[in-house]
């Protein structure tokens, strides 16, 4: 009888440890989704060195991503091909809902002072820089991890969709390094 109450109070004090130990080392639950952006915004802030964009309505925060931006994101673009992220005030100027990267909105890179080093330097400056999504031949719960564009600033589709949603054509946009 005693070795039965031992092996009982032993076995129990057992289970207790792995409910304390799962209770403190278990996953926690994902928080649920923010709500979604509803209505228009009017800018877009893009902080390079943090790869955080946030946009803004009225000079109020709504919302801020992560992003992945070009392959050689220090300093702002100079020439095609150079894997560069531009630095500068832009504006939203085009949509594509048949980009090779989801959904993709673009920016009126390169403007004119883009041009004129490009063309002192005897380079292209490139161009087609956009806020796109993932590739559209990876499943839409895989995001490509570090910096991989040619330039453009990459969000996940979740995110692009939304913000295609409340971005409109002429939206101001501050990149800065």
């Amino acid at each position: 009888m005693t070795r039965w109450l031992i092996r009982t109070a032993a076995l129990a004090l057992l289970v207790l440890l792995a409910v304390a130990l799962w209770q403190h080392f278990a996953p926690r639950p994902a928080p649920p989704p923010p709500v979604p952006l509803t209505g228009e915004i009017d800018l877009i802030v893009l902080d390079k060195s943090d790869r955080r964009m946030t946009v803004f309505r009225d000079g109020k925060a709504l919302r801020s991503y992560n992003v992945a931006l070009g392959f050689a994101p220090d300093g702002s673009k100079e020439r095609q091909g150079d894997g560069k992220t531009p630095e500068g005030e832009f504006t939203i100027d085009r949509r594509n809902p048949q980009s090779a990267f989801h959904l993709s909105l673009g920016i009126d890179y390169s403007r004119a002072q883009d041009r004129a080093h490009a063309a002192a330097l005897g380079v292209s400056p490139g161009g087609d820089i956009f806020f796109h999504g993932q590739p559209n031949l990876l499943p839409d719960i895989i995001r490509r991890k570090g910096d991989w564009t040619e330039g453009c600033i990459a969000l996940t589709n979740a995110e692009i969709e939304e913000l295609w949603r409340v971005t409109p054509i002429g939206t101001r946009v501050i990149i800065t390094p």
